[in-house]
């Protein structure tokens, strides 16, 4: 699936990488030169966990869009303070997103990692959370809200080609992330979810790509999905009018068609959410569309798979982690997300389709219905229904 914004966009980022990499001596002959420099190295570690059959399955990310990321990193990774290894070789920029993509993909220890790649774990420590920072500071354009009118209506049409749903702006869903906190933790009690786990909550709305198009993170994992949203800006922005309020459609002469986002049965129904109806005696229409509906939502599921399944660092209990600053891994994760899809003209379905992002916890049910929700899920199913 090729991103949103189009052909123009994609080339204008593989031109920023071209000419980064033709700055940084990174062409393809360098980077391969760099790359078997590498390998040796991490190989040589007899405490190397790492898998090198190849450059992606190390780094989650083809040569170009690594090339993208040390252009976008650059300027931050560069200044002030220099990292060297054990050795006290100094490191390059490629090394130094070399490590910062491994930590966050691997997800492993920082002694592993820093043994694997001759380096100490404070160093890696260090230098992942630049990283972060960098790419916080530089790469947030890959997780916006659409900005033009064209952007959305190349959504709706993505979304619309799924399972028929008209004016569909975007898919919502929830995901835990677990964290490991300790007893001296004062505050520990607080992230205590249903399953007895220190957890986080992770919000996210999809697009038809998998690209994140907005996040909402740092509640405790205890907190319902629609207690998550109504805190959200998202939320206040919609009931405000001031998203989700472009173009209607017409369902027919006399029925019009708001703009609106899709989502399970753990959020509540409203003027821009449809969920599934509830209760065991529906109708064949109504049971129809619950299955379109729901067809639709699983982009969610699939982005937050993928998410977890390849950034490690986000998928089970985090290792000795700082909860303050989990929330900028987990926005840092979610752009590295969206930016190989902008790179690489979407993400491959690599992973087992039984991957589950919220193992576990169970599907909660919220009940009040909206009578305006309640209006625009009626018009869809009917639609539907041919009536």
């Amino acid at each position: 699936m090729g991103p949103v914004g189009g052909n123009k966009k994609k080339r204008k980022i593989e031109k920023k990488a071209e000419e980064n990499a033709l700055i940084m001596g990174s062409s393809e002959e360098g980077c391969t030169k760099w790359w078997g420099v590498l390998t040796k190295t991490i190989a040589g570690s007899p405490s190397s966990s790492l898998i090198l059959d190849s450059f992606k399955s190390t780094f989650k990310v083809s040569r170009i869009t690594f090339d993208y990321i040390c252009c976008l990193v650059k300027e931050r990774m560069m200044a002030k303070t220099h990292f060297s290894f054990a050795n006290g070789k100094p490191m390059t920029l490629n090394d130094q997103v070399a490590l910062a993509l491994v930590r966050l993909g691997s997800g492993n220890s920082l002694i592993s990692i820093g043994e694997s790649f001759g380096a100490h774990h404070s160093t890696v420590s260090q230098l992942t959370w630049r990283f972060v920072e960098a790419i916080e500071e530089k790469g947030l354009h890959h997780l916006q809200w659409p900005s033009t009118e064209l952007e959305m209506t190349q959504i709706k049409q993505k979304f619309e080609k799924i399972r028929g749903l008209p004016n569909c702006c975007g898919a919502i869903d929830t995901t835990h992330i677990t964290m490991l906190l300790t007893s001296s933790d004062q505050e520990a009690d607080t992230w205590l979810d249903h399953k007895q786990n220190h957890s986080m909550i992770l919000q996210a709305i999809v697009d038809p790509d998998l690209r994140f198009r907005n996040i909402v993170t740092g509640w405790p994992g205890k907190m319902s999905d629609s207690s998550v949203l109504q805190s959200s800006s998202f939320f206040k922005q919609c009931q405000k009018g001031e998203k989700l309020n472009g173009k209607t459609t017409h369902l027919s002469e006399k029925t019009e068609l708001t703009e609106y986002i899709i989502g399970d049965y753990g959020f509540p129904l409203l003027p821009w959410l449809v969920t599934p109806y509830q209760g065991k005696e529906l109708s064949k229409a109504e049971a129809d569309f619950n299955k379109r509906l729901l067809a639709t939502q699983s982009v969610a599921d699939r982005a937050l798979a993928r998410l977890k399944g390849v950034w490690r660092i986000i998928h089970g209990e985090m290792w000795r982690p700082d909860r303050h600053k989990l929330p900028r891994f987990i926005l840092v994760c979610c752009i590295l997300h969206n930016i190989i899809i902008d790179m690489e003209d979407g993400i491959s379905d690599d992973l087992p389709s039984s991957l589950v992002h919220d193992q576990g916890y169970r599907q909660e049910i919220c009940e009040p219905v909206n009578r305006a929700g309640s209006i625009l899920r009626d018009r869809l199913s009917m639609y539907f229904s041919g009536r």
